[in-house]
Formats: C-alpha cells, structure tokens, sequence
C-alpha cells in the first residue's frame, strides 16, 4: 500500500507495540503530529511541559517496563533539548527511541531555521543514529532503531526524518517486529570451566551486582545463584532490586556511600564475582585497592566493560540471565562458615544510623518504606543527598522498583521519569524523592501530570541548599558554600497549587506520616514540601580517590 512518510513512522510505531509517546510539537514535525492525531485511540500522546521532560518520561516508562520508551521533538531547540534525556538513557543503558524531525534535505546544511545537527551533536550518547533522506528507507530504519534499542547491551537511539520526507509517498509493506534474541554468542565453555573453578575453590567469596542484572531480568536465576554458593551480596545504585534487599545475604550498597559491611567486605573477600556492573568510580573508589585481596570474575553483556576499569582473571561475556542459568547447571553447593560470621560481625558493628530527633531525609525515607513496602510501588529520585539515603534506607524487593540517574546523575530527571513510570504502570503507586534543587530543573513536569491527572506523588527533600555539593564543601572545602544556599522565597506548596496539584508542607517529623498517607489514598498529583535541616550529611562516606574500606561516618569524624 502507498502510505506518506508520517503514516510510516506511526504504523511502524504500531507495529512494535507502542502504547505511548512523550513529546513536544513543532513545525518540522507537524505531519507526524497530524497523523498522530487520527491515531489517538492507538497510540496515546503526553504532552510534556520541556522536551527534556519527554525524554526522562520516555526513559522512565523503559526502566519500570522493560520496552522501548518513545520521544517526539522537532527540529533545532526541540532536538537539542532531549540531549540531556538521551545522554541519561545511554549512561544506564535505557531503551528508549528518539523521533525528531528537521528540515527539508534540499536545506540542511544550510544553517536553516531551527537546523541543528542533532545526529552529529547525539553520536557520542547514542548506540546508533540515523537521518533518513531516503523515503523508502524509512520504515526500515524505524525497525532497525527499535531493534538495537533493545539487543545486547540496550540504549537510546535516535531517527531524524527531513520533514519533506514525512510528506513524501512510497510502498509500505507491514512486518511481524521479530523479538531480539539474548546474547549468548559469545559465552565460551572455557570460561564457564574457569568461573566455576574460581567459585568452587573460593574461602570468601563475594557477589556484586549491577544495573545489567536488572536490565536482563535475571532475578530468579541470581537468587539461585547466590543460594547455591551462599555468598554475602552488595549491589551498585543501577543494581537495587535486581537481588532482594530484605535478603540475610544482602549487605547494603557499595561505594562512596555504601555501607561500611559491604565495601570492608569486598576489601576482605578472596573471589568478587562482579554480575552486570561497568565498575563505576563512585563504586571502586581507589582503583588501584580495590578488592586487593580477590581475584575478579566479571560477567557482563558488553565486552567493552571487560578489564575497562578493574583487571579481572576471568570474565564471561553474555546476557547476564543466560550466562547464570548456564553457571547454576554447573557450580557446587557451598557453605562458609567462617566467611559468614566475619560478614554477620561487620553487619552488627556497622548498621546504618542517623540522628532520630527531628525530620531528616533518612526518617523520611523509612516512613515511605514502612508505607509502602507491602504494596507495589516504584521509587523515582533525582539526584544528591535524597537519592543517596533512598538508596540506603528503603529496601528494593524487586527489580524495576527504582528510578533513577546512575551514570550521568541528572538533576531534574525524577518528575518526568515519575511520569513515565506511571503511564507504564497504572496499576502501582509512583513517589518521585527529590531534592529542592533538583525540582526547581523539572517541577514544571507537576503541570504535565496535572494535565493528565497522572497521580505521582512527588516528595520534596528541602534544606534549601544544593545538599550534596555542600556536603562536600563542608567536608573539604573548609565551609566555603560557595553558591549552594538556595535560602529564597520559593513556595513549593503555593507552587503545585498553581500548577494545579496539591500541595502539602511537612515540617516536624509526626507530620510526614499523614501526609504520606493523605498522598497516596487522594489520586491526585501531590507535591509534600518536606523542610530538613540544611547541613544534614550521607553517611558513610569514602573520600574521592580514597579506598573504600576507609569509609568514614559521623562516628568516626568526631573521633578526629
């Protein structure tokens, strides 16, 4: 049949299941929006209030679904303005596809109106770009861009489409999307034989997971796993959920602010079998210590990460989910004894603790926990302090469950994220923990879910400063605050109201309780302003460069 460039895109978006798009219009991309608009019964549109809020909704609908999230932007500022989103998604290896459009082939290059490069200015942040000048390439290229989105290790892709192209006519013939197969090509049996010897012949070994464990759904078969060799775990930020922090083997998260059980205990173990994790220098800290005292064994779906930042004895290339299944055939049953009194004593002697008097964002943290730990629910944050302490004080049960800016560690990703999410998950209740200066970057997104009445909930941490930047001015800056003090006159309840939610403040400790409550039973967006101490600290911390088993607490500096 003879379809025009825009009915390709949408059919084509049909035809890989798409339910939803993010998205921004604007004169280049007009064809696409008309179309879209026949469409609407198919395929739902949101109307973000910022393209960047399109492309962390596009983001956050992947991470909590596990499909391809969608984007729509126009040409020029349009474009330019998803980056951030793109850069985000390509950071923690997200699924997303980005649909700009420009302007006619017969102008680019010629500095046209709204013109920008966006293929050339996203290469270094995309798995692949395409400008398709070609219409009959077109539905091909929309296949190949959803194809690699989702194979191998995923990411963002990006398809810009000349807008005389999305008027022009050709032959369109649909397609059966085929499902991308798990990479396993690569997994050789000598490497499998070298791991399971690593692991049989280990005294002290110790399981580090990250974000590639979540992203190829290989719960079940890690749980498995660390049951069969009963060795003690910690995970990466990418990687909460992927193994079950109520766990008896579980020992909180490793790193700059892990906890002081899991970076000793990494420090101390003879084997760290490293599952779906790059290896991250908020993670290793001093490279040149860390897990001096083991050998290394290393699986990942992407060879590239393979001695990157750590030098390993043995690694395994391949989807993390068909590389475990293939080891849990193989492994012996282990006990340690020995090893698991040592991890068992380090939990009791450093367990996480915070100042109980008052409101603080730990309190705050563990009272989301205790409300909605039996329910499902998925925890969004941006990034700072708050994002430390929700890694640290709620317990992920499940993968998918948080949210949240790894890699590039974006302020202002959580409101378009949250909104994402629960467009892909209306069923589970969707709490996006920010801080005050992260929300100022998005809280015009609060208008987005207004609009649709999408119900998220958005906690606001306020200490009305940029709290992680000063803690590190306190800690190593001799207290210059050098333009963290966001002490201005700013109503964030006032602010919702406006933006047509409701607004909540909670200012002593005994208010957060109901208002969490009030939140979640309304239905409604909710924005609760939460005012915490200004000088509140993330503990444990590593210094940056230092070793992580140098970890240091509020103990430990009062000691000085």
């Amino acid at each position: 049949m003879k379809l025009n460039g825009s009915q390709i895109v949408i059919e084509c978006l049909k035809e890989q299941g798409v339910d939803t798009v993010f998205g921004y219009p604007g004169g280049t991309i007009l064809n696409v929006y008309d179309e879209l608009y026949k469409h609407s019964d198919e395929i739902t549109h949101i109307l973000t209030s910022h393209e960047q809020g399109a492309s962390h909704a596009a983001d956050g609908y992947a991470r909590s679904t596990g499909k391809v999230g969608v984007c729509l932007a126009t040409s020029g500022p349009g474009a330019t303005n998803l980056v951030t989103g793109i850069a985000t998604a390509y950071m923690d290896s997200i699924p997303i596809v980005a649909i700009t459009a420009n302007v006619g082939v017969s102008l680019l290059g010629k500095d046209s109106f709204q013109e920008v490069d966006i293929a050339g200015i996203t290469t270094p942040i995309t798995k692949h770009n395409f400008i398709v000048k070609d219409i009959n390439k077109l539905a091909d290229t929309i296949r190949w861009a959803f194809r690699i989105a989702q194979e191998g290790r995923p990411g963002p892709v990006l398809v810009d489409i000349p807008k005389d192209l999305t008027a022009a006519v050709t032959d369109f013939e649909p397609q059966v999307p085929e499902k991308p197969e798990r990479s396993t090509e690569y997994i050789r049996e000598a490497d499998l034989d070298a791991a399971v010897k690593l692991i049989n012949e280990s005294e002290r070994p110790f399981v580090f997971v990250g974000g590639g464990a979540v992203r190829s759904d290989a719960a079940d078969e890690l749980k498995t796993f660390t049951e069969i060799i009963h060795a003690p775990v910690a995970d990466s930020l990418m990687g909460k959920g992927a193994y079950d922090g109520r766990s008896e083997l579980y020992c909180g998260m490793l790193g700059m602010h892990g906890t002081k059980t899991a970076n000793l205990g990494v420090s101390r173990c003879d084997l760290l079998i490293t599952i779906g994790s790059r290896f991250s220098d908020r993670v290793i800290g001093n490279a040149a210590t860390f897990a001096k005292n083991a050998k290394v064994l290393q699986i990942d779906v992407d060879p590239a990460e393979i001695n990157k930042n750590i030098p390993v004895d043995v690694s395994i290339i391949g989807d993390v989910r068909e590389v475990l299944k293939r080891l849990n055939a193989r492994v012996e049953e282990h006990r340690h004894d020995e090893w698991d009194d040592s991890i068992r004593e380090l939990k009791e002697k450093y367990p996480l603790k915070y100042n109980e008097n008052g409101l603080t964002g730990p309190y705050i943290i563990e009272e989301i926990y205790r409300q909605t730990k039996d329910s499902d629910t998925i925890i969004v944050t941006d990034v700072g302090q708050h994002q430390m302490w929700a890694a640290q004080y709620y317990k992920y049960a499940k993968p998918r469950t948080l949210l949240t800016s790894g890699g590039l560690g974006t302020m202002g990703y959580g409101v378009g994220a949250a909104i994402g999410a629960k467009v892909g998950n209306p069923d589970k209740t969707v709490i996006n923990i920010g801080g005050d200066g992260c929300f100022r970057m998005n809280m015009n997104e609060i208008a987005t879910a207004a609009r649709y009445n999408i119900p998220i909930i958005e906690v606001v941490v306020n200490n009305h400063v940029l709290g992680m930047v000063r803690q590190w001015q306190t800690l190593f800056y001799e207290k210059r605050y050098s333009a963290t003090v966001l002490n201005d006159a700013v109503d964030f309840v006032k602010l919702a109201e406006a933006l047509g939610a409701v607004g909540i403040r909670v200012t002593k400790k005994e208010e957060f309780e109901p208002a969490l409550e009030k939140a979640i039973g309304l239905g409604r967006p909710v924005v609760i302003d939460c005012q915490i101490d200004s000088d509140d600290k993330v503990f444990p911390m590593v210094a940056p460069g230092a070793a992580i088993d140098t970890a240091f607490d509020a103990d430990d500096l009062a000691k000085k």
